[in-house]
């Protein structure tokens, strides 16, 4: 029969009957019309409106969004999806970027990589984020997946430079090879050596965090023979003229990553070849890099400038003078990313030059330093949001902040969705007029009504939580530290909060009220983070016994058995998992 002419079925009206509907579209039509819905959030809730679009989502998915590696199996996801390409994993909580998960937690890929050779040996791309990853693993990869295309690791260990030559040396399609901030052994630089001479299909290319030096002239060949290159970020090991090299060999780059901006002196030959270089970079919208930048050397730059909307300073401690200068070339800047030695004088330079900013994030340059005259304060914030309407993503570190500043920069920037305010020391109140910061973040949420992220600091009171509870109805991730006053705080968020979905608390003094009255709620989010607060082994138990469907996970603090120091909470159709170490407790 013409399928054309297959006759439609009979749908349920949901709104009348409970009766699991059938879809009124062809199969062939609902397959087609499915294959070009992109968003895995889409394509999830598109799987629950029948048995129908079950099947077809089930047949048409290609990519697979995984934010918990231990919330599903890899034999499950076989199961329900067959005709994977490409595969992003998280793995260990956030927290482990701060060192509060030991090491050997688990989010080992190669129980993964097993199945996946079995059942999609097609797999194009694979993307790891706080992933336990071996060079065996890397090896194993490059050697059962003929043609795999892109591999981006971030924040993930284990591995060397010899997995990475393993990928090189293998993966003739590849595409793509991104090793952002991992905790990697450098071991030499002689990967880039491992690709083959007819090699030509890169199209990323980023080693920025690798440490080691690197064949320069193999590097040169590479880039020269990638036509199709268009994001190239290199390590701190790459000098001026070996870059301006490069970008005789790309000019058509898009990202651009340079390496160390501090050379030998520069004869005025060379500093003309650099700046032709980068003028000839006409596609040129990114620029991260910059390690130990001299201000002399920035000027190359400006004739790049002009069509940026990213640029992340956050390596380099450049001060608000050049940052200035360097700002007024890039009027169209989105995003910026910066250390605090900019100073208020250099935001202030935000503020004027960049009116289309939408997302800022100042990092500091010494977390330790204790000295308000080396860093950012509220008056810098101020000015950015004045000079920024359309600011909707802060991360913000700084030493001091008020009341009043917070409300005036939310009443400037209306709809952020992502607010970070770390004020760094822990406990500190309004500086001018020694009050909680409670109604700075009560602003907050009061006024950013599409509000999705939020990390709160500074001296806060449970009134900040009743706020949060009560007006942020977005929020999906919040972030709590050193803050709070008793398990009503931590209540109000879990009962106001339809949707909420991460919630990272520490060093706070939530119990066990605050942790058994969000029970009802835990399903319905990724996870919940605790440590340091007040939550004791027979919560924890308590809370595990009542919600079998949850992994209660706790991380053993040898020297207290009383108290759960770090809790992980998470749901998972897999139950507990069987690589769980010696310390961690599943309860």
């Amino acid at each position: 029969m013409n399928p054309s002419l297959k006759k439609p079925r009979e749908s349920v009206d949901l709104s009348n009957s409970s009766e699991l509907t059938q879809s009124a579209f062809p199969d062939e039509v609902l397959e087609k019309v499915l294959s070009l819905v992109q968003s895995h959030k889409d394509r999830n809730s598109a799987s629950l409106v029948c048995k129908d679009w079950y099947n077809a989502e089930r047949w048409t998915r290609t990519k697979l969004f995984i934010g918990n590696c231990y919330s599903v199996t890899p034999e499950i996801v076989a199961r329900r999806f067959p005709k994977i390409k490409s595969v992003t994993l998280k793995g260990k909580p956030r927290f482990s970027d701060f060192n509060l998960v030991p090491e050997n937690w688990g989010a080992d890929i190669q129980a993964w990589l097993d199945v996946f050779a079995k059942v999609y040996p097609f797999l194009e791309e694979l993307r790891l984020k706080r992933m336990a990853v071996s060079d065996e693993s890397l090896e194993f990869l490059a050697k059962s997946f003929l043609g795999f295309k892109a591999l981006s690791l971030l924040s993930c260990d284990g591995f060397s430079t010899d997995g990475i030559s393993s990928i090189a040396a293998h993966c003739k399609n590849l595409t793509e090879l991104d090793i952002q901030e991992n905790g990697m052994d450098d071991i030499c630089g002689s990967w880039l050596s491992c690709f083959p001479d007819d090699f030509t299909s890169l199209e990323v290319l980023n080693f920025a965090s690798m440490n080691t030096e690197i064949s320069k002239d193999a590097l040169e060949r590479l880039v020269g023979r990638c036509k199709s290159l268009r994001v190239l970020k290199v390590n701190k090991n790459v000098t001026l003229p070996q870059l301006q090299r490069l970008l005789v060999r790309a000019p058509q780059l898009m990202e651009l990553g340079t390496g160390c901006f501090l050379p030998d002196q520069l004869t005025s030959r060379q500093y003309a070849e650099l700046e032709s270089a980068f003028s000839n970079c006409k596609h040129l919208h990114s620029l991260s890099g910059f390690w130990e930048a001299n201000r002399r050397y920035l000027p190359s730059l400006y004739a790049a400038c002009a069509n940026l909307t990213f640029l992340n300073l956050s390596y380099e401690t450049i001060r608000s003078g050049e940052f200035s200068k360097l700002l007024a070339h890039c009027p169209n800047l989105r995003r910026l990313w910066v250390l605090d030695t900019v100073k208020d004088k250099g935001l202030e330079a935000v503020g004027t030059s960049c009116p289309l900013l939408e997302e800022l994030r100042v990092f500091p340059a010494d977390p330790f330093e204790e000295d308000m005259d080396h860093g950012v304060t509220e008056s810098g914030f101020v000015a950015v949001s004045a000079g920024c309407p359309k600011l909707q993503y802060v991360l913000y570190f700084c030493r001091q902040m008020t009341n009043a500043a917070v409300a005036t920069i939310v009443r400037n920037c209306p709809n952020f969705t992502h607010f970070r305010l770390c004020i760094m020391n822990p406990g500190q109140p309004d500086y001018l007029t020694n009050e909680p910061m409670d109604e700075a973040f009560g602003a907050v949420v009061k006024t950013c009504r599409k509000l999705q992220r939020l990390s709160v600091s500074g001296l806060l009171t449970d009134l900040t939580f009743e706020y949060i509870g009560m007006y942020a109805k977005n929020l999906e991730t919040l972030s709590v530290a050193f803050a709070g006053s008793s398990d009503w705080g931590m209540q109000c968020v879990l009962d106001g909060c339809s949707k909420l979905r991460k919630l990272e608390i520490r060093d706070s003094p939530f119990g066990n009220a605050a942790l058994l009255s969000g029970m009802g709620k835990y399903e319905s989010m990724r996870c919940l983070w605790m440590s340091a607060c007040r939550v004791t082994m027979n919560g924890c138990r308590i809370l595990a016994r009542e919600r079998p469907r949850l992994n209660v996970e706790v991380i053993k603090d040898e020297h207290s058995d009383d108290y759960a120091d770090k809790l992980y909470v998470y749901r998972s159709v897999a139950g507990p998992r069987r690589d769980a170490p010696p310390f961690v407790v599943t309860l």
